[in-house]
């Protein structure tokens, strides 16, 4: 019997997703699906939820829950991951009320800037405890990770976790769909190619029977501009900057100097950024999972539509060498050749037999590559302060984010992370 696990199982409704998706798949039929998760009430219930999908779908695979992670991976020959440490309280609540005193405003704050960075830095310590279990009982393991900050946990996996790591996204698959939609866009037979790193790649090409839809797409756009909608910023980058970024505006607000300003306070309302959009939607969920529950949990009669999450259409073309393409995020081995090497970038990959085999894109447009570095640094940085346990380097970190820098001076700065670690107490490791 093949096994897959996965690892944050109480995170129910993803959970479904991803392995109800498991339970439909023809190649798929028979694996053990082992749950693990340290909350083992959200455990039971995702077992539960699953055993009912399994029950109306006919699925010849086993749901079993683990309290033991070791227990949970041993034999596994898929692990996805789906872990958030600290969850809204108290962590998530602290990288945003922190920051907010200095004046440093956040939108969703889970990949760079200073929000990003502290979930790194209690996500790492936790990520390469999985890491140790694995080489010990799984090693040959493909190691799918959903986890935010993206890029540093599956670079911190493959780097020093010594773990076959490749990153999944939803944006990716989502990127044209939406905004052919938006712009009221025919999306049929068009190609396009997307690449970059997580949460800002790139839609690089995009075509229909040999004709570039950009000028018509950047032409719609300034239209839609003269208005309110929720994509302003995306647009905006797009049009100063020639191409559109596959992650959301609310994210990408935050990823660049140009979109939260102090001394603008009317940039907020021109580009229509939803400040604190996560913690909202973080209490929107809170107050909404009794009915949730309710009706994955306890419905007998539970039924799923697989979806457009890529695991299952992995693990399906590892098992049947079917070919399938996805959009990875995976070590810089010379893929994107003017991103550092050093770096995760996320580029178009192949899956087969073979695993996962990412594609060479070459150089990005040299204004885009700029674009990426300035977050690559603060990823890189991020790396260096957990791995070496330097505090000096959390600052680097953060000085040198773009939207932290521009808001705050180095003093500020260094004050700043100060209070965050001493605020994050137990949920960090000690820096000296």
């Amino acid at each position: 019997m093949s096994k897959i696990t996965f690892l944050g199982a109480g995170s129910t409704v993803f959970a479904k997703n991803v392995l109800g998706d498991c339970l439909l798949t023809p190649a798929l039929q028979g694996y053990e699906i082992a749950l693990f998760d340290i909350d083992h009430e959200r455990l039971q219930d995702s077992a539960n939820m699953l055993n009912n999908i399994k029950k109306t779908s006919g699925s010849t695979s086993t749901i079993k829950a683990y309290t033991n992670r070791k227990e949970a991976l041993s034999g596994a020959k898929f692990v996805v991951n789906a872990i958030q440490v600290g969850g809204y309280d108290p962590c998530t609540i602290t990288d945003f009320e922190i920051p907010k005193k200095y004046g440093l405003r956040q939108t969703i704050a889970d990949t760079v800037g200073i929000g990003g960075i502290f979930r790194n830095l209690r996500t790492i310590p936790v990520m390469l405890d999985f890491a140790a279990d694995i080489r010990e009982v799984c090693p040959d393991a493909l190691f799918l990770n959903y986890t935010n900050p993206m890029a540093v946990l599956t670079n911190v996996m493959n780097t020093y976790g010594g773990v076959n790591t490749v990153g999944l996204c939803h944006s990716v698959q989502t990127c044209v769909p939406e905004l052919f939609k938006h712009l009221e866009i025919d999306q049929t037979g068009v190609k396009a190619k997307i690449a970059g790193i997580n949460h800002m790649s790139w839609l690089l090409e995009v075509s229909k029977d040999g004709v570039d839809l950009y000028p018509e797409i950047k032409k719609r756009a300034a239209e839609k501009q003269k208005e309110k909608h929720k994509d302003m910023v995306r647009y905006e980058m797009m049009l100063k900057f020639g191409h559109y970024i596959t992650e959301s505006s609310e994210h990408n607000a935050e990823y660049h100097p140009y979109f939260i300003k102090r001394n603008y306070p009317e940039l907020v309302d021109r580009f229509n950024i939803p400040l604190d959009e996560y913690p909202r939607r973080c209490i929107d969920q809170i107050s909404r999972w009794k009915q949730m529950r309710e009706d994955l949990v306890n419905d007998a009669n539970l039924t799923h539509v697989r979806s457009h999450e890529y695991a299952s259409y992995i693990f399906e073309a590892i098992e049947t060498d079917v070919p399938f393409k996805i959009g990875g995020n995976v070590m810089n081995t010379g893929l994107i050749t003017n991103l550092p090497r050093e770096a995760v970038v996320e580029v178009p990959c192949l899956v087969d037999r073979n695993g996962v085999t990412p594609t060479y894109v070459g150089d990005l447009p040299p204004q885009l590559a700029a674009l990426n570095r300035t977050n690559i640094n603060t990823q890189l940085l991020t790396i260096e302060a957990a791995i070496t346990g330097k505090r000096e380097h959390i600052y680097h970190a953060a000085m040198l984010d773009p939207h932290t820098s521009a808001e705050l001076s180095i003093d500020d700065i260094i004050a700043m992370c100060d209070e965050l670690i001493e605020a994050h107490g137990k949920w960090l490791p000690a820096y000296k």
